[in-house]
């Protein structure tokens, strides 16, 4: 799962020095909880319920449109597949124009207030079984993310000095929030829908949505009375009409949606093309050309940035079929009735839990290896973490081929532990990857586009999103997913990762060499 940056308002106190020679403004003197800042346990379950409500609704989502859009035909897996997939790139769009909103004119709390309301309201739109509403309701969660996303995380890296060494560590701790969230969501909201309100082979995925919307308010009500500890961090200057900005940022909302509806609608391909390929370029140019303008050391610091956010797309294109094709793969191939003969069937929607299990049980595991590591002086380099990533990627579709192809029983399904050992070797990558590219991009991105930088990562991520909706439709085919069509597509996907992991590996020490000694 995946989840930081400076702020209109300067915080109080003197200016520390950051590695790139530029001054960046030391935070404010905290109250220290375990070892952190106070605020971070705030933030902390802020962003707990806003993930509960986005991984809430990632299982039924595929799930509901086939059954309520496509009569249950298998014809309508792949159509769901892209719908998803753009769905989720332009969620991490998104927040690029979030992230610029905060920097440049509401700063970050008033962003993450606004994106809360809007993104709630779009959860209890799609919770209406129509068709057209339910595309608009995504595309309001779209606004609402890209306002609520990247700011929340900004927050967590303006409680840390650069050079506080917590910093990771405080980026870790979040990052359990995310994941806990996302951990007990799905079984919320499975319970809810399987067994409250409907039944396995007919779940009421309407009280999906709406327990997810619940859970926005909950995050939204958390952050509006927490955000006194922030001492000032992430609010506008007095007196700067934030009121009125509020309003306009707003209505800017509201016109947003219909043509982010647009872009939903569009087909993946022609947003990948027309649409995410070109900001992606521009964003890409634009942090370099900051980074030139500040000097020789964050020039290379924001070509390391950028090479890492290319082996980002290829990662999160694969890592994402949890909501698409492995959603399909456990709904029709997956024996799930772990005992036999009806004895206990493991719900689809709790899969989507294994992941944050997973993150949460190995997290610290992961981390001792790396401290371990680090006193023998052998731990990788960011590069080189980064490589793991997509080679236990790419190890947990080598299970799937296996799977596929020698463990298929009598009525063509593969044992349930084959797709739970999926996500849980997925999540190992994901460990060696992801938090530490969340505090990457608050260290290499050019000072004063700290939050564009924040924008560039969860646009590559995006993309990786998109492209992950195309792949699946590739795997489901026209007539729907078969044994055939999952292992030639998930064999592509082994050779894909095992080849981008192995050159990233390559190219670890070169840049590994632009990063200056950040770490």
């Amino acid at each position: 799962m995946s989840s930081t940056i400076p702020n209109a308002a300067e915080p109080a106190g003197p200016p520390l020095e950051s590695p790139a020679g530029n001054d960046a403004p030391s935070p404010p003197e905290f109250s220290q909880r375990m070892g952190h800042p106070k605020p971070l346990w705030m933030l902390f379950m802020t962003e707990f319920w806003e993930r509960f409500a986005f991984y809430g609704i990632r299982w039924a989502l595929v799930l509901y449109m086939v059954a309520q859009f496509h009569a249950g035909n298998a014809a309508g897996e792949a159509p769901s597949n892209l719908i998803y997939g753009a769905y989720l790139a332009l969620v991490y769009a998104a927040a690029i124009f979030g992230g610029y909103v905060a920097d440049r004119v509401l700063g970050y709390q008033r962003s993450i207030l606004l994106g809360a309301v809007i993104m709630a309201a779009g959860l209890f739109m799609i919770a209406m079984p129509d068709e057209q509403i339910f595309k608009f309701g995504l595309a309001t969660v779209i606004c609402g993310n890209g306002l609520f996303k990247p700011n929340i995380s900004t927050m967590v890296g303006k409680l840390y000095a650069v050079s506080d060494g917590r910093r990771d560590a405080g980026f870790t701790i979040f990052y359990m929030g995310i994941n806990l969230g996302g951990f007990l969501a799905p079984i919320a909201t499975g319970f809810l829908a399987e067994q409250v309100f409907g039944t396995q082979a007919m779940p009421a995925y309407k009280y999906v949505f709406i327990a997810s919307g619940i859970g926005m308010v909950l995050s939204l009500i958390w952050f509006w009375f927490g955000r006194r500890q922030l001492k000032g961090i992430g609010r506008p200057p007095e007196g700067d009409g934030g009121k009125q900005k509020v309003l306009y940022v707003f209505i800017g909302a509201l016109v947003a949606i219909p043509a982010v509806y647009f872009l939903l609608s569009m087909g993946a391909a022609a947003l990948q093309w027309f649409v995410l390929l070109p900001m992606f370029v521009i964003l890409c140019a634009l942090l370099l050309i900051e980074g030139i303008r500040e000097g020789k050391v964050q020039r290379d610091k924001a070509i390391a940035m950028l090479i890492i956010f290319v082996f980002n797309v290829m990662f999160w294109m694969f890592f994402e079929q949890a909501g698409s094709s492995f959603t399909f793969l456990a709904d029709k191939i997956v024996d799930r009735d772990i005992f036999g003969a009806g004895g206990f069937v493991f719900s689809n929607a709790w899969f989507q839990s294994v992941n944050s299990l997973a993150i949460i049980a190995l997290a610290p595991v992961i981390a001792l290896i790396w401290i371990w590591m680090g006193r023998r002086k052998v731990e990788p380099s960011i590069p080189r973490k980064f490589s793991l990533g997509l080679i236990f990627n790419g190890l947990a579709f080598l299970l799937l081929m296996f799977a596929l192809s020698s463990l298929v029983d009598d009525v063509g399904k593969i044992p349930f532990w084959t797709l739970f050992m999926v996500y849980v070797i997925q999540s190992v990558g994901e460990l060696c990857l992801s938090p530490i590219g969340l505090s990457m991009v608050t260290k290499l991105a050019p000072v004063r586009l700290v939050g564009f930088g924040m924008g560039g990562w969860f646009l590559s991520t995006g993309i990786g999103n998109n492209l992950s909706g195309i792949f699946a439709g590739h795997v489901s085919g026209t007539g729907g997913m078969t044994v055939q069509s999952a292992h030639a597509g998930y064999t592509f996907g082994f050779w894909a990762l095992l080849i981008a992991g192995a050159l990233l590996f390559l190219l670890g020490p070169l840049i590994q060499k632009l990063m200056h000694g950040v770490k």
